[in-house]
């Protein structure tokens, strides 16, 4: 797990954004059918991994009708298991980064489970927490924050723009704590309530 200490500073330090999409609301019941996650070390992308995968089952029309992902566009998709490795490696020695981490990390934790791994212990910041407790958007969904703060959400509901758009907001959001004197990731997660997976 990544050492918080006193000394790692806000841009040397590596935030992974994440995003998943589903088939379903319960991570006991419905799976993943796409992930994507990226992170970087201040202004510079160091890694990205943005993947359909095949749930092992249908995907409900009504959840299709959501993120716009179809049965078609991931028969031929690896599963969950064919990806794990790859997104182990990614969020080592990182700060996760989610809107609604939880949901997140519930479906996460169950899939790496599936496979017989186990999701890593991680600190990480939500950015639906951040907006809750610290600013006052009209709603915090994730597309309704990025609009109110003029950031493009165009493909709202796919991972990989969601993981952009969440980017961008946590960007907004640091910009703040850093002017209200956050320096270190310490300190940002002290600011942001300090969680682990």
């Amino acid at each position: 797990m990544l050492e918080l200490t006193e000394k790692l500073k806000i841009e040397d330090a590596v935030f992974t954004f994440i995003d998943v999409e589903t088939t379903g609301l319960s991570p006991r019941e419905a799976r993943v059918c796409e992930v994507a996650a990226v992170s970087f070390r201040g202004p510079d992308r160091v890694a990205t991994l943005a993947e359909l995968i095949n749930p092992g089952g249908p995907i409900p029309p009504e959840v299709s009708r959501i993120h716009g992902i179809t049965d078609a566009m991931v028969k031929d998709s690896p599963s969950f298991g064919g990806v794990a490795p790859r997104l182990l490696a990614l969020l080592e020695n990182s700060v996760l980064v989610a809107h609604n981490a939880e949901f997140d990390l519930g479906f996460l934790g169950a899939e790496f489970g599936r496979v017989g791994l186990k999701l890593p212990r991680l600190y990480y910041v939500d950015t639906l927490a951040i907006a809750r407790k610290s600013w006052k958007f009209k709603s915090n969904r994730l597309g309704n924050i990025a609009a109110e703060l003029n950031i493009a959400n165009g493909n709202w509901h796919r991972a990989l723009s969601d993981v952009e758009m969440t980017r961008q907001i946590f960007g907004h959001f640091i910009a703040a704590f850093k002017a209200a004197g956050a320096v270190t990731v310490a300190d940002l997660i002290e600011k942001c309530g300090r969680k682990t997976t």
